[in-house]
């Protein structure tokens, strides 16, 4: 039984099918990755398991640790646990970073604390605090720097699951390899990753893979299975625009 569990969910949107019939189990501790082409409903899958509005509509269901939490929302499963990183993080006009990165610590931890938290995260993923602890999270950021940020503040939060849409877009080379650093130390706290890429790198981060088309589960399996859809080697499938022949993946 995995921490995170989808069974049997179908989502229509504007009448259109996005998830159909889909079934994944995510294991605890672990580092997942959704790959698959433009609309396979990677990121339709996200915002259905963080329940946010207009996706909550479903057929099927979705247990974490067993339980079903179709019917929480937002809020409620964020307390159990589950947070999404936004593949582009918001502004938040007059908030500092500080508050921002801090803003899941728990209020009976001191302040000082808190600011040695805050700093440490920063750190992780390549900011150096001087110059940005006390910045405002606003246009004055860029996507990238909002993104690490972003990152920053899930570190200090410690989240049992979090959710990561491209968590490499906008990210250069180097601040790339924190990126990565701050997953590995999610992971060591036991944090649940699962990352939605088009990047091999990012891929390569992993360790169990699951390949979406058309809303539906294609394949799934280590990294160097799936790997092959990188390399232009797409599975035969039933979707029609597939060019590939041959039997069915399922």
């Amino acid at each position: 039984m995995g921490i995170l569990e989808v069974r049997e969910v179908t989502l229509t949107l504007g009448g259109k099918k996005v998830i159909d019939r889909l079934s994944i189990d995510f294991w605890e501790g672990h580092i997942h990755a959704l790959v698959g082409p433009n609309g396979a409903g990677k990121s339709s899958l996200a915002h259905t398991l963080m329940g946010l509005p207009g996706y909550r509509h479903h057929d099927g269901d979705i247990l974490m640790d067993g339980a079903s939490i179709k019917d929480l929302g937002v809020d409620e499963r964020a307390r159990k646990g589950l947070t999404l990183a936004w593949q582009e993080p918001a502004r938040y006009e007059g908030l500092t970073v500080h508050a921002f990165v801090t803003a899941a610590i728990r209020d009976r931890i001191p302040s000082s604390e808190k600011t040695k938290r805050a700093r440490e995260a920063l750190q992780r993923v390549g900011l150096d605090p001087f110059h940005y602890l006390f910045r405002k999270v606003d246009k004055t950021l860029s996507g990238g720097e909002r993104k690490r940020v972003e990152l920053a503040s899930i570190l200090t939060m410690r989240p049992r699951i979090v959710l990561m849409d491209e968590p490499d877009s906008g990210i250069d080379v180097e601040a790339l390899e924190k990126i990565f650093d701050a997953l590995n130390l999610l992971k060591l706290q036991g944090t649940t990753i699962i990352m939605i890429t088009h990047s091999l790198a990012v891929l390569k981060q992993a360790e169990h893979a699951f390949l979406l088309c058309n809303g539906r589960l294609l394949d799934k399996g280590s990294i160097e299975k799936v790997q092959k859809y990188f390399e232009g080697k797409c599975l035969s499938c039933s979707h029609p625009n597939d060019p590939a022949s041959g039997e069915q993946a399922l």
